[in-house]
């Protein structure tokens, strides 16, 4: 299993840095708090940040995809379980986790009847495999949920042939950043709304990735403030008057 353990104003705050770091949801991972937040005397001194270990629950997603009436994502699951129990037998340190993962995702890919090709590059976040072909719609799924759910399977097949945390971050057609222009434009459109109405706008739920630019956008904001409140998979993004 893979482990992060990350710290934050609150447990919520530092749950959602740890989601994001995983590329998951909330449901995908078991929280362990290690230390409770403290405000310390007076609440300026001695001001403690909250500590949570957040370990990836591999087995949640071969369930959540049984679930799915997707039928590219249920073949996408049946080949990561097979996957999984050859990579279960068959770990070597010689073995490179990014041409690993590479291949799984041609592989799951084909099972889509689609023939692609992955160009990866190197950020600061991880790598990045772009990937590249026809009818990449299917991959991409409504809103990105496909590809996010291949991503998190992408990473799993790569960290069980790495001794080290690795993280592979998955982009087709640019979705990534057009998405993430999408998201920057509703937080300002919404943030003009609540400033001229006086109301908070709850956003509808979205994925932990998706929150965090809504809050990254907004967070040095003048008049407004933005917390997440609800349960994985109804975590919302609240937009409130400072």
């Amino acid at each position: 299993m893979t482990t992060v353990i990350v710290t934050g104003k609150t447990i919520e705050d530092a749950v959602d840095q740890g989601l994001a770091q995983l590329g998951v949801s909330r449901d995908w991972v078991t929280l362990n708090v290690l230390e409770q937040p403290s405000r310390g005397f007076l609440g300026l001194i001695g001001v403690k940040p909250a500590k949570v270990e957040l370990t990836l629950k591999p087995k949640q997603a071969e369930e959540s995809f049984q679930n799915e009436p997707d039928s590219a994502l249920i073949r996408t699951s049946e080949l990561t379980s097979s996957r999984s129990t050859e990579l279960d037998t068959n770990i070597s340190n010689d073995v490179d986790p990014y041409v690993e993962a590479s291949n799984f995702v041609k592989e799951a890919a084909a099972g889509m009847g689609l023939d692609v090709e992955i160009e990866m590059k190197k950020s600061r976040d991880g790598k990045i495999f772009n990937i590249t072909g026809e009818d990449l719609g299917l991959i991409i799924g409504r809103r990105g949920q496909t590809l996010d759910a291949l991503q998190y399977l992408t990473n799993i097949v790569a960290n069980k042939h790495s001794s080290s945390f690795v993280r592979i971050i998955l982009d087709a057609e640019n979705f990534r950043l057009r998405r993430r222009k999408t998201l920057e434009e509703l937080a300002d459109r919404l943030a003009s709304q609540v400033i001229r109405t006086g109301k908070e706008v709850v956003l509808e739920p979205m994925p932990s990735q998706e929150r965090k630019v809504i809050h990254a956008k907004l967070q040095n904001h003048r008049q407004v403030n933005t917390i997440s409140k609800g349960e994985e998979p109804n975590r919302r993004v609240v937009i409130t008057l400072k």
